[in-house]
């Protein structure tokens, strides 16, 4: 098997990203048309991370998201269910382990999203960039980032969404279906796996309907901001501070 199926199972979607974490950030670079730098870029200015805050980054794949936090002065967990592309990430940057003191600034850590290896209250900023839609239980996922959240802290949420240009939509519907597959068959090593990113992408739900979800895991505050015209979607929220 070279691609999950859209019941997300762990196993199934973690072995996926291991076949595809050396040429992952290359495809990603060219199947967007380079627009993913600036979705990172919008991502670490809501996120906001200051000196000395901890921020978890999930489904950090091979960190490069993360960089965009130690480089403002926080201290970053890439953390990821994708032993392969934690590898990728820590070997690019000279280190070998996964674990322990960091490796350039950034520690990767092996983690599910639905059973986070972390205390409660650890983390001034929680965020995660197109990895909260290969988890099998949005909301539980939700309130596990919840969880280890401080009192007052925050979460960043980029992910696919609606276009919000009707025209615009049918061209991008197009492109993902019948257009993404081949290109991915030219550059990744594993073509099938953009196969589910397109149908999953299909599947989950527009801007209002994230919104809905991390309200009903106990998120407050939430509000999103569209980028490239809806294909992808900020979404920011805070944790209720104590005694709310």
């Amino acid at each position: 098997m070279t691609r999950a199926s859209l019941d997300k199972q762990p196993h199934e979607v973690a072995a996926m990203f291991d076949r595809t974490a050396r040429r992952y950030d290359l495809v990603n670079d060219v199947l967007s048309l380079g627009q993913d730098r600036f979705w990172r870029r919008a991502t670490s200015v809501a996120v906001d991370a200051g000196p000395g805050e901890l921020v978890l980054d999930l489904a950090a794949g091979t960190g490069t998201s993360t960089d965009a936090f130690t480089g403002l002065g926080a201290r970053a967990i890439a953390c990821d269910f994708s032993l392969g592309m934690l590898r990728t990430g820590a070997e690019r940057r000279g280190g070998s382990g996964l674990h322990g003191g960091g490796v350039r600034g950034v520690t990767f850590i092996g983690g599910d999203a639905l059973h986070l290896p972390f205390a409660d209250d650890t983390f001034d900023a929680v965020t995660i960039s197109f990895g909260l839609r290969n988890v099998n239980d949005t909301v539980a996922a939700l309130r596990e980032m919840l969880r280890v959240t401080k009192p007052g802290g925050r979460l960043v949420v980029c992910e696919f969404s609606r276009p919000t240009v009707k025209p615009f939509e049918l061209v991008y519907t197009q492109y993902i279906m019948k257009l993404l597959p081949p290109v991915a068959r030219a550059v990744s090593s594993n073509p099938d796996s953009y196969v589910y990113l397109a149908e999953s992408i299909r599947a989950w739900p527009d801007q209002a309907g994230l919104a809905r979800l991390l309200q009903e895991a106990g998120w407050e505050r939430v509000e999103w901001r569209n980028l490239s015209l809806g294909i992808v979607a900020l979404h920011r929220a805070g944790k209720p501070t104590v005694g709310k």
